[in-house]
């Protein structure tokens, strides 16, 4: 019979596999490791997919992200669902061909409402090719430069729309920033050793690590958040064999890692502070254990997509945070969404201290009610 878990219980469970509580199994040690654990993790706001792993990796400062970023640790792309992610470089590859590639059937319809002909396309892939050749890394500037250069008109979103279509192709990949700046270069060079699984392999790893990293989660959250249709997500499921564990959450069957069947299931009272696009929110299409539906709009205003930071104490979400970096000092604004007495809110300025530690500046708090 399947462990029977309570929303509480499945939560605390999921806060583990999140790697936001302490693992049975799990060796974090480094970027590798804890990207190589989700998968993929969402990365479309590089700032928040810098905290994504300080927050997991406390011993680490933001310089030391950017480091292991530039020693091709993980490497950001757009494998499902056409946002970026973080991804280790040698799955690269064979995700933009499971998941990614779903994101294309609209493409061509894109394209035509932009003005750009198939041969445009075409020829923008071969101008990339050459400009980053031999491991050239060149900022978002200088490829629309080189494309325009070429007599293709990067003009009304097209230039965006080349360089993510060339990223989903598999021929370029988002390379570490240069300061501020985004920068590209060619995947097959920045990621040289790819794996190459069969179809139902790969669907049984992405399934392996969407459970482990997110579970108990249902075959439907899967196949949201690969944008895999149901029949696959199953199938990956079916293909992971006795890697998953079957339980059932308020009644509901659900999968999670099966070594995580005797990790602690009581609640803790620990805080955090997430950022917006996290795969503690964004790893899921319902969040309902996380977050009170009727907070929804603060996280997400407007239903824009852009989510903002959350403050998570005991799993759930108690309020936002929006910051401010300059040069001499980060300045957070905090929106409660419960009550928060005193010592609660003590508790949140040591973990936004614990935030600004990780960019290596002082802090200052405002409290916006």
């Amino acid at each position: 019979m399947p462990t029977e878990l309570t929303g509480r219980e499945a939560l605390a469970l999921r806060m583990t596999s999140l790697l936001l509580r302490p693992h049975p199994t799990a060796a974090a040690a480094g970027v590798a490791d804890v990207v190589e654990w989700f998968g993929a993790m969402q990365a479309q706001d590089l700032a928040s997919g810098m905290w994504s792993l300080g927050v997991r990796l406390p011993a680490l400062g933001h310089a030391d992200v950017h480091a292991a970023l530039e020693r091709r640790e993980a490497l950001r792309t757009w494998p499902m669902r056409g946002t970026v992610h973080l991804v280790p470089p040698r799955d690269a590859r064979w995700m933009l061909e499971l998941t990614g590639v779903r994101s294309l059937a609209g493409a061509a319809t894109r394209r035509a409402r932009l003005g750009l002909t198939e041969a445009d396309v075409h020829r923008a892939l071969d101008v990339l090719g050459a400009a980053l050749a031999g491991g050239g890394r060149l900022t978002r500037a200088r490829c629309l430069a080189a494309l325009n250069a070429a007599g293709i008109d990067t003009g009304d979103q097209r230039g965006y729309h080349l360089l993510w279509y060339a990223s989903v192709r598999g021929v370029t990949c988002l390379a570490p920033n240069v300061g501020t700046e985004q920068t590209f270069a060619l995947l097959d060079e920045w990621a040289p050793e790819p794996r190459r699984p069969e179809r139902d392999e790969a669907l049984a790893m992405l399934a392996r690590r969407y459970v482990r990293g997110h579970g108990p989660v249902t075959a439907r959250e899967f196949a949201g958040w690969t944008g895999l249709t149901l029949t696959d997500a199953r199938r990956g499921f079916a293909a992971a064999g006795d890697a998953l564990a079957v339980v059932r959450v308020d009644g509901e069957e659900a999968h999670v890692d099966a070594a995580l069947l005797d990790a602690p299931r009581a609640p803790l009272d620990d805080l955090m502070v997430l950022p917006g696009f996290d795969e503690y929110l964004l790893g899921f299409k319902d969040r309902a254990l996380m977050l009170d539906p009727a907070h929804s709009d603060a996280i997400v205003p407007g239903r824009n997509g852009v989510f903002r930071a959350t403050i998570v104490r005991d799993g759930r979400v108690v309020g936002t945070w929006q910051r401010t970096v300059g040069k001499s000092r980060v300045t957070v604004t905090v929106s409660p969404l419960v009550p928060l007495d005193e010592p609660s809110r003590g508790r949140v300025e040591g973990a936004l201290s614990r935030y600004a530690g990780f960019l290596g500046l002082p802090l200052r708090v405002d409290w916006a009610d």
